[in-house]
C-alpha cells in the first residue's frame, strides 16, 4: 500500500482552523459587574476610524480572546467542575480581561462599543478581519484555505471511498474532501457563535449570528450566510457513509475496518451536534429579550467548538472516537491511523 504523504501539511490546516476559532471566539466578559448596563453615554463612533485604530483594536481583541480561552479551558476541566472552582475562575476571567484593557488604555464600555461597530460596519469589519487573518495565519472568514496535499490511499474501491473523505469529492466547494469541508464549515460556525457572544445585550446581533451559525452547519435551514453552502451536517453524513462503505468493501484490511468505524462514529457524533446546534440557534432567533438569548449563546459557543474538538463525555480527561465524544479532529486522527496501518 502507499505511504501517507505530508501529514504535517494537513495537520497545519486543521490547527489553523482551530486557531481562528480561538482567535475570534467570544470575548464578552462573563462577570455580572461588567455585563450590567451602564448609564454613561456611548463613546464616539468608530465606523470612520483610521485604519491604524482598527488594527490596534483587532490586536487587543486577540489578547482578550486569549485570556478568555485560557480560562475557558480550565472551566471545562473535570477537576474544576465544583461551584467554588467555577466562580473563582470566572472572577479570574473578569480580572484578567480588565487588566488587558487597562494596559491598553481602554474602558470596558469603549471595548464593547468598538466590538459592536466592528460587527456591524462592513468597512471596519474588513480591516479587522484582514488583521486577524495576518496575525493568526488563517484565511479570512468565509474563504477557503489552501487545499491540503492529497494523501495516498489504498488502490481499488476501498481507496476511492477513503479518498472522498480525505482528498476530494464531486459536489463539495472546489471539490475538496468531505473532511476538510466539514472542518471549514465548523470553523465558520465557531467564529459566528463567538461573534454572537460579543455583546450579550444586543438581541439583534445575537439573532443575526445565530442565523450565520445555522447557515454553516445546515444551509438547507438558513440558505444565506457566511458558510460555504455545503454545511457541517451534510459533510459529516458523507464522511460516515463513505467510511461505512470502505469498511464493507471486499478485501478491506482489519485496520481499515477498525478505524473506518472509529471515523464514522465520530462523524455521526458530529451530525448529532449539528442538529443540536440548529435547534439551539433557532431558540436564540425566537428569543424576545437579550437575557433569554444570552443564556443560550454561551451554550452555542460550547457546542460549535465541540464540532471540531469533540467532548469528554465521560469526564476521564480525554476525548476519544466513541459515541458521544469524538468530533472532526478524531475523524482526522483515525483516518490517518487507518492509512498508516496500510502502507
Amino acid at each position: 500500500m502507499h505511504q501517507v504523504k505530508h501529514p504535517e501539511r494537513t495537520q497545519f490546516c486543521l490547527t489553523r482552523g482551530v486557531r481562528l476559532a480561538v482567535a475570534l471566539s467570544s470575548i464578552v466578559i462573563a462577570h455580572p459587574a461588567i455585563a450590567q448596563k451602564t448609564p454613561a453615554p456611548p463613546p464616539p463612533a468608530m465606523a470612520g476610524a483610521a485604519r491604524d485604530d482598527i488594527v490596534a483594536f483587532a490586536k487587543l481583541s486577540i489578547s482578550v480572546a486569549q485570556v478568555r480561552d485560557s480560562i475557558q479551558k480550565q472551566l471545562a476541566e473535570p477537576r474544576n467542575k465544583t461551584p467554588q472552582a467555577q466562580q473563582q475562575l470566572r472572577e479570574q476571567l473578569a480580572s484578567g480581561v480588565a487588566d488587558v484593557l487597562h494596559h491598553a488604555g481602554m474602558s470596558e464600555e469603549e471595548f464593547r462599543h468598538k466590538t459592536y461597530v466592528v460587527s456591524t460596519d462592513s468597512a471596519s469589519r474588513s480591516v479587522f478581519d484582514e488583521t486577524i487573518a495576518k496575525m493568526t495565519g488563517a484565511p479570512l472568514p468565509g474563504q477557503l484555505g489552501a487545499a491540503p496535499l492529497a494523501v495516498a490511499v489504498p488502490a481499488g474501491p476501498v481507496g476511492v471511498h477513503i479518498g472522498h473523505v480525505m482528498n476530494g469529492f464531486t459536489d463539495t466547494p472546489k471539490g475538496l474532501g468531505l473532511l476538510q469541508t466539514a472542518m471549514e464549515e465548523a470553523r465558520i460556525a465557531a467564529v459566528h457563535a463567538g461573534l454572537a457572544a460579543r455583546d450579550l445585550e444586543n438581541l439583534g446581533a445575537m439573532k443575526l449570528h445565530a442565523g450565520h451559525v445555522i447557515n454553516a452547519v445546515d444551509p438547507t435551514v438558513v440558505t444565506a450566510g457566511p458558510g460555504l453552502g455545503y454545511g457541517v451536517k451534510r459533510s459529516a453524513l458523507g464522511i460516515a457513509t463513505h467510511m461505512d462503505l470502505a469498511a464493507k468493501t471486499p478485501g478491506a484490511s482489519e485496520e481499515i475496518v477498525m478505524h473506518a468505524n472509529h471515523v464514522a462514529t465520530s462523524a455521526r457524533n458530529t451530525v448529532q451536534r449539528a442538529d443540536a446546534i440548529v435547534a439551539l440557534a433557532k431558540r436564540i432567533q425566537s428569543a424576545t429579550a437579550p437575557s433569554d438569548a444570552s443564556a443560550l449563546v454561551s451554550q452555542l459557543v460550547s457546542l460549535t467548538n465541540e464540532l471540531m474538538l469533540g467532548k469528554d463525555a465521560d469526564a476521564d480527561g480525554k476525548v476519544t472516537w466513541k459515541e458521544g465524544e469524538g468530533g472532526l479532529q478524531q475523524c482526522d486522527e483515525h483516518a490517518r491511523l487507518m492509512l498508516t496501518g496500510n502502507r
